[in-house]
């Protein structure tokens, strides 16, 4: 692998991370909620450690290829860095899970809410790479 910091990965994630306790939380809970058809009740009836567990473990895969394709440029601007974590999302994520929602026949509103998240989410890891990449 290219150089890259550990220390930002683990930061970058524990971003996105974060990201998704606000979005899914107090910012959008409750209309992705209401989208997805699910109740407070069912959701507390998830196992919490193993989603959020896996979901920090995905959050440092993501981390970790980011980190790894924005090594391979070398020192790079914080506008070159955002536009290419960004980019991420809407060029690769963002299609990918509208696909999935056309044909499982998600609302627009679902898509909305969880891509907007994804590119929230690569555009905290990619200020993370910015400052500490």
């Amino acid at each position: 692998m290219a150089n890259m910091s550990w220390i930002a990965i683990i930061v970058a994630a524990a971003a996105g991370f974060f990201v998704g306790g606000l979005w899914y939380g107090p910012l959008f809970g409750k209309a992705w909620m209401k989208e997805r058809g699910f109740t407070e009740e069912e959701l507390k009836e998830g196992n919490m450690a193993l989603i959020y567990g896996t979901t920090f473990l995905l959050s440092i895969v993501s981390a970790i290829f980011l980190g790894h394709l924005l090594a391979h440029f070398g020192e790079m601007s914080m506008r070159s860095t955002m536009m290419i974590a960004i980019g991420v999302a809407i060029g690769f994520v963002v299609p990918a899970i509208g696909t999935n929602y056309l044909f499982s026949r998600a609302t627009f509103k679902l898509f909305a809410i969880d891509a907007g998240y994804w590119t929230v989410f690569y555009a905290a890891m990619g200020l993370v790479f910015a400052f500490l990449g």
